[in-house]
Formats: structure tokens, sequence, C-alpha cells
């Protein structure tokens, strides 16, 4: 059963204290839920246009100016380049969750936590098919460990976030335009310990 859109978004708030304000979206421009702090009402029709088309170079919301650095079918990631914060968005056939994000946010952790609220908002459930067998744990079992489900799921939303040219390597390419000393180095460390897990 979904998740209501008030609960959904006081979850993901409380997750991510960064997360300013926060708007659920169904169709088009019908907002279900926003919070008391940011009145989208005037600009959701634009942006969803602009969303839909893939291509735009920035979106405006509340007068203020965003570039797009990553827009796709299920995401949007824009950042106000006068350091005024983010603009993210994640949205399926149902519903559209769109945040505003403080300008020191991390924006890779909230576009997954972003996606993930759209996906409590759905009244669909995950396709199981008939011959599928389950552990008494609901946890499939992976060379002799248990991964769960959920945790897979992110997992490969990661690596299709890693995929995608307006992804990881548009942030990157980005920050590293911006010389970014702070992400730079972040970046880095990020670096070094995937190595060393992956023992490259």
């Amino acid at each position: 059963m979904p998740a209501d859109p008030a609960t959904v978004i006081y979850n993901l708030m409380q997750k991510d204290p960064s997360i300013i304000a926060a708007a659920v979206i169904q169709g088009r421009n019908n907002i279900l839920y926003s919070t008391d702090n940011w009145d989208i009402s005037s600009d959701i029709g634009k942006v969803s246009s602009s969303w839909s088309g893939l291509n735009a170079p920035f979106i405006i919301i509340s007068g203020v100016k965003y570039s797009v650095l990553q827009c796709t079918s299920e995401r949007m990631v824009a950042t106000s380049i006068k350091g005024e914060g983010h603009i993210i968005g994640a949205k399926d056939e149902e519903h559209k969750v769109l945040i505003y994000l403080e300008p020191d946010g991390e924006p890779m952790g909230a576009t997954m936590d972003t996606s993930r609220a759209v996906s409590e908002l759905s009244s669909k459930q995950a396709y199981v098919g008939a011959n599928t067998q389950f552990s008494e744990s609901g946890v499939a079992p992976v060379a002799g460990k248990s991964v769960e489900p959920q945790l897979k799921g992110e997992i490969q939303s990661f690596l299709e976030w890693i995929k995608d040219g307006e992804g990881l390597s548009g942030y990157i390419n980005y920050y590293l335009q911006q010389n970014n000393a702070h992400i730079i180095s972040e970046l880095s460390k990020i670096y070094n310990e995937l190595r060393q897990i992956f023992g490259v």
C-alpha cells in the first residue's frame, strides 16, 4: 500500500536535514503535498514541461534560476550557479517528488533518497514471478550470504547513475570545472576507498 505523501516527505527530511523544502506532485501539476515553506504552484507547470522535454538548460523556481546538471525520465538535478542551493527531482508514472536542497547539501545522496521516496508513493507492486522462491527470512542468498532486496536495489540504482552520462560523470565534470576543492578532495577519498575495496 502506498505511503501518505506527508509521511514520505517527513521521513525524507528527517533522513537528510539539508533538505529545506519538498513537494509531491501527481500528474503534470497537481500538488498533493508541499512543505509550508515552499510554494511552487506557479512554477510547477513549467518545471514539469522542462523535465518532460529532457533538454532544458535551466529551470526557474521562486525566481531563482537553476542550471540543469542531469535530466532523465526518472531524475532531474539542477543547481544554482550563484550558490542558492539545488533542486532535485525523482518521478515514476504516477508521482514526482521535488526537493530544495541547501547549498552545502550532498546532491548525490539526496538524489538517491528522493528516488526511494517516489517508490514509497507508488501504488504499483514490484513484479514477482509465479515460480519465485523465497527463503524464510525473505532475503535471497548470494554467494553464501544474504543481501537485502532493498540494498541490492539501491546498488543497482547507483550503477545506473554511474553509467548515465549525465549522472556521476556529469557531477564530477561540473565540480572540476567549478574547481570546488572540498568536493574534489572528497571524491579523491572515495576513489581511494573504492580501490581498496576491490583491491585494484
